[in-house]
Parts: C-alpha cells; sequence; structure tokens
C-alpha cells in the first residue's frame, strides 16, 4: 500500500489504500488547504518528475532543495562535522541520486526536524541512512507515520554530536526547535533556525508569527523570551529554511534588532 504525501504540505502518512480524509497539518490553524482542495501524491510520483538541487552556503555546509518545488519548498541542510554528517530539516524527495550523494559524502549521523510542517518524508530519510529522526516530545501529536527511527526528546536542549545541540524556542509551535553549530561561520557559531526564526528576504530582519501564511502573530512576551534565550548562545549568522534566507554575519545583533522591532509595533497596536 501507498504511503501519501499531501501536496500542500508534503507531509508524508503510514501506508493506506486511499488517500487520507484529510490531512491534520493542513487543517491546523497554521497552514492551511488550497481553495482547489486538498490533494495527494506519493514519493514514487515526486521520483518522476523532480530532482533535488545542491548548494554550498559555507565549506561544511550544503542546502538541498527539490525543484520544480514541492509543497511548501523548504530547503535541508547538511552538516559535516569529524563525528558525521547531520541533516537539519527535511525535504519529500529522496531519490536514488539524493542517496548515493549523501552516501559518498560519509551518510548520515542523525537527523533533526525544527517543527511539523518540515517532518515531511523523514522516516524515509531515517530509514534509508539507519539514523536516528529527532523530534521535541511536545510536537509528537503531529507525527502522521510513526517508526521506530523516530527519537523524541524533552526539555530545552538535546545535544547530537559534538558541537551540534537542539534548542526548543517554541512559538510556531510548542517543539518549535532550532540547531546551535559552535564550528558554524568560521567558528563564530551559526543557528539553523527552520522558520521559528524566519529570515526575511532583506536578510538583515527576522520574523516571529504563530502562522506565516495566516497572518497569526506571537505575543511580545514570547518573541522576548526567545530573543533572551538565543542572546546567550555563541553565533553570528543564522540559515533559515528557504533559498537565499540566510544572514551571514551579524545573527545576533539582527535577531535583538527584529525582536525589538516586533515588540515595539506589537505594543502600539494594543496600546488604550
Amino acid at each position: 500500500m501507498p504511503h501519501f504525501l499531501c501536496q500542500t504540505c508534503s507531509i508524508q502518512f503510514a501506508e493506506t489504500e486511499a488517500p487520507p480524509s484529510l490531512c491534520p497539518i493542513c487543517e491546523d490553524e497554521r497552514q492551511y488547504v488550497p481553495a482547489r482542495g486538498q490533494q495527494w501524491t506519493t514519493l514514487e510520483r515526486l521520483r518522476g518528475g523532480h530532482a533535488n538541487t545542491w548548494r554550498t552556503l559555507e565549506p561544511d555546509l550544503l542546502a538541498l532543495r527539490s525543484v520544480p518545488a514541492v509543497g511548501i519548498d523548504q530547503r535541508a541542510l547538511l552538516v559535516r562535522t569529524p563525528q558525521g554528517n547531520f541533516l537539519w530539516d527535511c525535504i519529500a524527495l529522496l531519490d536514488e541520486a539524493t542517496i548515493a550523494i549523501i552516501r559518498a559524502l560519509g551518510g548520515l549521523a542523525g537527523i533533526a526536524l525544527s517543527h511539523p510542517h518540515y517532518y515531511s518524508t523523514m522516516v524515509e530519510w531515517g530509514r534509508a541512512f539507519e539514523a536516528p529522526v529527532w523530534l521535541h516530545a511536545a510536537d509528537r501529536a503531529h507525527v502522521t507515520r510513526p517508526d521506530p527511527c523516530l527519537r523524541f526528546w524533552e526539555g530545552d536542549t538535546q545535544p547530537v554530536l559534538p558541537g551540534l545541540a537542539l534548542h526548543r524556542l517554541g512559538g510556531h509551535f510548542a517543539g518549535g526547535a532550532i540547531a546551535h553549530w559552535t564550528a558554524g561561520a568560521g567558528g563564530r557559531g551559526a543557528l539553523l533556525s527552520g522558520d521559528i526564526l524566519q529570515v526575511m528576504p532583506d536578510r538583515k530582519h527576522l520574523g516571529f508569527m504563530r502562522s506565516y501564511p495566516c497572518l497569526i502573530p506571537l505575543p511580545p512576551a514570547e518573541v522576548r523570551r526567545t530573543a533572551a534565550y538565543c542572546d546567550a548562545l555563541l553565533f553570528d549568522a543564522i540559515y533559515g529554511a528557504f533559498h537565499e534566507r540566510e544572514i551571514t554575519t551579524g545573527a545576533k545583533a539582527a535577531l535583538a534588532r527584529s525582536a525589538e522591532r516586533y515588540c515595539d509595533w506589537i505594543d502600539r497596536m494594543v496600546e488604550p
């Protein structure tokens, strides 16, 4: 039986004879069902008309993205470390070429997801590389294809490799997480943020939302807490979820400036 994928968010479901009646990720207030209605595909169909592209963001950081675009069109980031490679977030398309390239690079020591919108075909990735797939336990209810490769972590911090740790920020989702890579940005440190911290098109600011497509903001107290948490980490770069969404230097100041700007405008809106 096939594992159906939602065409809108690209999340994969447990195998069934017929497509699911709905996609709970898209029915949630943070996402949406398109006007044309819920539509479905499979990984096999994607392999027939899509391919993955690769881009070097810095010497030990590679970005993978599918063309034509699939689902939300996020990218996955491959971090190379002396202790093994680590995949941050997933894209739906996993084909023979991608598997061969990653195996030639040394395989994967682990995979982690920032939040449910990017769960995609995470089980396929975990099985293909016999790698643990790290998810925050607060988002366990959003898993649509359970599997033994899934590892649920709790609390605010989870080391996954030397020099690479996951941090729960919440906000967008209860278990919304970022990865802190101490060797990134030439040793100055980097955050891999998904869209828990959304790098804006100007690559000078970040956004903070409960829902980006549905324009549901976060309360200022939540944004201030997030900014304060990140200020305790050592980093100079932030790599976001989408193509050309990165701040390669001065990212800590950009985060503080963006949080201040966001909270200032929300506070003005609620002033008596």
